[in-house]
């Protein structure tokens, strides 16, 4: 391996090689979240990549992976297959199809069988959210939003709590940020407060994934306590109209959320969020070189985001990896 082994596709960066073992990166402008970007698993050509493993043969089928091949130097071979859902995972675990199933989030009915061995972890670099469309006539509304934030009993599901869009290992986490305990009084006292047009047709409508179905049903429970209707519909993928989305998130491991809730990425920020303060954080945290400085940028970032609920954090899901005994 040497440093003309690696091929990066950067188009605003210059590259270059003085030597085998150093690469050099001469960027246009500062950008703080470029080490972990490098840091990213890379391939050297084709789908070659950098380790002891090489793709073989990759099975696409409507513009998706379906089957990769992985040939090492030894000749020993691993299958990776991936599904649609959950459930047809499940279906191709019991068909046997696969013989190790990962990062699931229920293990049923695998617990029960005692023919699999079944490994837990909590998956602090993910998060369960309510996603709002924050342009949306009622959900426009912060307080409404909040309100809804309230409602919900956040104590009974299968991971710890999550409370801001940064993970609590990251050096810029924020444990100071507004919690939102559940509070059916502070949720009833700001429904009370809207505006009487508003008032008439307190109905959302939550979207969620067929593996967040149970819980998207506990929360619109929770919201008919403080009587808003909740309707829920499953989907397999984000729609381009919602109300609500309930969905889980992969935390980047930079604190870098421009993406996500800057109001000028249209195509990334999925609750269609604009606040000029929110944009200016954003803009200074991926141009700050010095850590402390930076740190403070995304602690007020958290502190404002989650004051203002575009989404209401829930929790750290807990996934499960099922092998054949």
């Amino acid at each position: 391996m040497t440093s003309t082994s690696i091929n990066y596709q950067f188009t605003d960066a210059k590259v270059e090689r003085p030597d085998e073992k150093t690469i050099t990166f001469k960027l246009e402008s500062a950008f703080a979240p470029f080490p972990y970007v490098v840091a990213k698993p890379t391939f050297r050509k084709g789908l070659l990549g950098t380790g002891e493993w090489r793709v073989t043969k990759a099975t696409v089928s409507a513009g998706f992976i379906q089957r990769l091949v992985l040939v090492d130097k030894e000749g020993d071979r691993k299958i990776l297959k991936f599904y649609p859902t959950e459930e047809r995972a499940k279906l191709g675990f019991k068909l046997g199809e696969i013989d190790i199933l990962q990062d699931i989030f229920s293990p049923k009915p695998f617990n029960e069988w005692g023919v699999a061995e079944i490994e837990k972890e909590v998956g602090d670099n993910w998060y369960v959210a309510i996603f709002f469309n924050t342009q949306d006539k009622l959900l426009g509304e912060k307080s409404f939003r909040q309100a809804l934030a309230y409602a919900v009993k956040k104590d009974g599901f299968d991971g710890p709590r999550a409370v801001s869009p940064i993970s609590p290992n990251s050096w810029a986490f924020n444990p100071q940020v507004k919690p939102y305990h559940y509070d059916l009084v502070r949720a009833q006292e700001l429904i009370d407060d809207l505006a009487n047009e508003l008032k008439e047709n307190l109905t959302v409508n939550i979207v969620t994934t067929p593996a967040l179905l149970l819980v998207a049903e506990s929360i619109a429970r929770d919201w008919a306590e403080v009587g808003v209707t909740g309707n829920v519909q499953v989907s397999s993928g984000v729609p381009a109209e919602y109300q609500a989305l309930l969905a889980i998130f992969d935390i980047p491991e930079d604190p870098d959320q421009y993406s996500i809730w800057h109001s000028t990425q249209t195509s990334t920020n999925i609750t269609r969020y604009q606040n000029p303060r929110i944009d200016k954080l954003l803009e200074d945290g991926r141009v700050e070189l010095n850590l402390e400085e930076r740190k403070k940028i995304y602690l007020d970032f958290q502190r404002f985001l989650v004051e203002d609920s575009p989404a209401t954090f829930l929790y750290h899901p807990t996934t499960y990896t099922v092998k054949r005994k």
